[in-house]
């Protein structure tokens, strides 16, 4: 059985996006209240997999989760992208026109907003996460009151599900990493054809530094898919990049990172990974909620 660690309670889309990753094996998961509890727990067991969100289709990068990587011993070891669909779920028999309160995270509570809009009255209130959310309603038997939530949440906790598909945007998808270290990274990445993957490094303040770089991935045939730029704290209009790059031929790969390690600085390979193919092209995206 493997231990997986998720930020937010049973039933969150980190749950889902860990049980599609590793469909028909045995897991134990391990809800943490942050992202940063995900590298706690995983200090206390070196067998610990973690499930951690970086970026989503509508609100862009999840910052704080780039340092997280690069501060922590735990590698990518594969990523997973889901299609997000969202459910306004309450307790059984209640229906829309009852409604007083939508409560939710507030980027759920902000990709329904068309929904919530045709909704008048109806206040709105923010949470830490959508499952807890469900799971308060249903404890404290909170009448009048839904979450926004997956589907998975809504059957855990009880709840009835009001209305499908709410979010505004049907193109809403968020990119997971798969998180491992020693015998587990090896094991997972051992399971796929490695293709990708992500680096940091920080650039010296000269012109054209940066582009020197990207043109030197250009000559090897590596093909750059994502670049961030975060500020170095304490050093004034200086950045690290982390990038993502994919490749046919690892060994051009490892040969590209030595011929850029001149030209940059603190280079670290934060994971070696099989590309997930495009979200929009799987079928497991199915009516899955987060």
């Amino acid at each position: 059985m493997k231990r997986v660690a998720i930020q937010g309670g049973l039933g969150a889309y980190h749950e889902i996006a860990a049980r599609d990753y590793f469909r028909g094996e045995e897991l134990e998961i391990v809800p943490c209240h942050t992202f940063r509890d995900i590298f706690m727990e995983a200090d206390r067991d070196p067998a610990l997999i973690g499930v951690m969100a970086i970026e989503n289709t509508i609100a862009g990068s999840l910052l704080s989760n780039h340092d997280l990587l690069k501060q922590h011993s735990l590698q990518i070891a594969g990523e997973y992208k889901l299609r997000i669909t969202h459910t306004l779920s309450a307790l059984p028999g209640t229906t829309i026109s009852e409604l007083r309160e939508v409560m939710s995270h507030p980027m759920a509570l902000m990709q329904c907003e068309a929904f919530l809009d045709g909704l008048p009255g109806v206040k709105l209130v923010e949470h830490d996460d959508t499952a807890l959310a469900a799971r308060e309603i249903r404890e404290r038997e909170l009448p009048a009151t839904a979450t926004i939530c997956s589907s998975l949440a809504a059957e855990m906790y009880g709840l009835e599900i009001l209305a499908s598909g709410i979010e505004t945007n049907k193109r809403n998808f968020t990119r997971f990493f798969i998180l491992a270290r020693g015998e587990m990274l090896r094991e997972v990445q051992q399971l796929n054809h490695i293709n990708k993957s992500s680096l940091v490094f920080v650039l010296p303040h000269n012109q054209g530094s940066l582009s020197k770089v990207l043109s030197v991935l250009s000559f090897y045939g590596i093909n750059l898919t994502r670049i961030q730029s975060l500020p170095i704290i304490g050093r004034e209009w200086e950045y690290q990049f982390y990038i993502d790059l994919t490749f046919d031929d690892y060994q051009r790969y490892r040969q590209s990172l030595d011929a850029i390690t001149p030209l940059i600085s603190k280079l670290k390979v934060l994971g070696e990974y099989r590309e997930e193919q495009n979200a929009g092209e799987k079928e497991s995206q199915k009516n899955h909620s987060i």
